[in-house]
């Protein structure tokens, strides 16, 4: 399966309990076959300004916010590959475009020392919103294990689990592997709903039936927020 590199679709996001992830799982293993990264460990570092203008911006709830990220999938060693990653979101609408490289050569055109030869219209606007965000570097660490899927009915449907997600400001290198701080409570998952227009009805009822409500959270959100927290705790 070749790598996708746009995405056009809402996202939903849920904070599951334990017992309503199993519940849910039963019913989506009926409906859905594994993506092809199937489960994985997904690491991220997040871009920004020295003040954390993207975050806060992003925290305010505009109708428009972006955000830049170098991910991977897997701990990585110098020949992964990393995704260069500009998400955006409008009116509830999300959009990613994304480039990949051998990792050592992303992190190189994320620092603005390198171009793609020839340049591609993803690489263009990357390199656009490096340029109008002034000193853009790796901020916020980012991990998660991912259970990811896809309907046998309609392959822009997908539905992804997250357990276990850490965060850290430190140590900002993908290849240091996956340790910091918990970001959600102890047996929490994040579920993601993605999907190109209307949830359908079927998943509904289940929500409904299991009191699931859809919620506003941002993972690089709540871990600037989790760090500002901690901040001012030494402070004092």
């Amino acid at each position: 399966m070749g790598t996708k590199l746009t995405f056009n679709r809402l996202e939903k996001k849920f904070i599951l309990t334990e017992e309503q992830y199993l519940r849910i799982k039963a019913e989506i293993d009926k409906r859905f076959d594994p993506d092809e990264y199937g489960e994985t460990k997904i690491c991220n570092l997040y871009y920004d300004t020295p003040d954390y203008l993207l975050i806060t911006r992003s925290i305010e709830k505009p109708i428009y916010k972006e955000k830049l990220r170098l991910r991977t999938y897997g701990i990585p060693t110098d020949s992964s590959l990393g995704f260069a990653e500009v998400k955006k979101k409008y009116n509830g609408v999300v959009f990613k475009r994304r480039i990949v490289m051998p990792l050592p050569q992303t992190i190189s055109f994320l620092a603005d020392e390198i171009d793609i030869d020839p340049p591609t219209q993803i690489s263009a606007e990357i390199k656009y919103f490096l340029k109008f965000y002034k000193n853009l570097a790796p901020r916020i660490y980012i991990s998660y294990d991912r259970s990811a899927f896809f309907c046998k009915d309609d392959k822009d449907f997908r539905i992804t689990f997250d357990k276990n997600l850490t965060w850290r400001c430190y140590d900002l290198d993908l290849t240091k592997g996956s340790y910091g701080e918990p970001l959600l409570e102890n047996g929490q998952v994040l579920m993601e709903v993605k999907v190109p227009s209307a949830l359908p009805m079927w998943l509904v009822d289940i929500l409904s039936e299991e009191k699931i409500y859809t919620r506003s959270f941002s993972k690089v959100g709540t871990a600037f927020l989790k760090m500002i927290t901690a901040q001012r705790s030494y402070i004092k």
